[in-house]
């Protein structure tokens, strides 16, 4: 399944307890997981007609080379192998070679010139993925890079995907929130990181249908909700959160 160039297309969590994080998301977002089915132990996070990303457990030799537990959004590319050495070349890293994924696409895990770790991916065959619209629950709503420096951030992200500076936002000390498009219209934001913000990292804001409703089940799972709900552009609020096994994650939606 092809995407567009430079386009979050998937959403994976590694954590260190796979069966206990299956359970708090399901109950949170709420989300369907379905084994996929694989040789290492995969699980699907379904909403409506299919998945959008997935969940698996981090082996202890991973943890042990320093592999932190996270969410990794995946980006579209139209050639994996040439984009890794372009983002080398740019001052990114590059964690796990290009390496095909039978039947699904290939992939390669880098991360930006700060820290922030994340997947570019080709899909093999040429369907066409099917578009939601962006508030639909289960998907995720937004994306947001907390990096060391935005300005050098968007620059490194603009060369290598294209992406557009949309409108930007004065945050005071906090410097500028800076809103772009991979399209037609802004499906994210970088800014700088807080000091509160162990380390640069992307961070995903899942849709749900109740804002307060969807916090109370954080607490509820055992997860921690870290601010809000707060307001935002668009009349929507927010949450930010960790989940059990440490994992900041974000929620995304209205008040009933």
């Amino acid at each position: 399944m092809s995407s567009p160039h430079g386009t979050f297309v998937w959403y994976e969590l590694l954590t260190t307890d796979g069966k206990a994080a299956e359970v708090f998301y399901r109950d949170v977002i709420p989300w369907r997981p379905q084994d996929a089915g694989m040789p290492n132990p995969y699980t699907l996070l379904c909403v409506g007609e299919g998945p959008i990303g997935g969940l698996m457990e981090l082996p202890p030799a991973a943890c042990e080379a320093g592999v932190r537990p996270g969410w990794r959004g995946h980006v579209a590319v139209d050639d994996v192998d040439a984009l890794a050495a372009r983002l080398v070349q740019a001052g990114g890293l590059l964690h796990h070679a290009p390496e095909d994924i039978p039947g699904i696409g290939r992939f390669a895990t880098v991360s930006d010139p700060h820290g922030a770790v994340f997947v570019i991916f080709k899909g093999s065959g040429d369907a066409q993925a099917r578009e939601v619209a962006r508030e639909t629950p289960g998907h995720v709503g937004w994306h947001e890079l907390h990096a060391s420096d935005g300005e050098q951030a968007f620059a490194f992200y603009q060369r290598l995907f294209g992406w557009a500076k949309a409108e930007a936002m004065d945050m005071g000390p906090a410097g500028t929130y800076q809103l772009f498009a991979t399209g037609k219209e802004p499906v994210g934001a970088i800014r700088n990181k807080s000091e509160a913000m162990p380390f640069p990292c992307w961070l995903y804001y899942f849709n749900v249908d109740d804002i307060e409703a969807g916090a109370s089940r954080v607490k509820e799972g055992g997860g921690n909700v870290l601010s809000g709900p707060h307001q935002v552009p668009g009349g929507r609020f927010i949450v930010q959160c960790h989940d059990p096994q440490g994992v900041m994650f974000a929620l995304l939606g209205p008040k009933r």
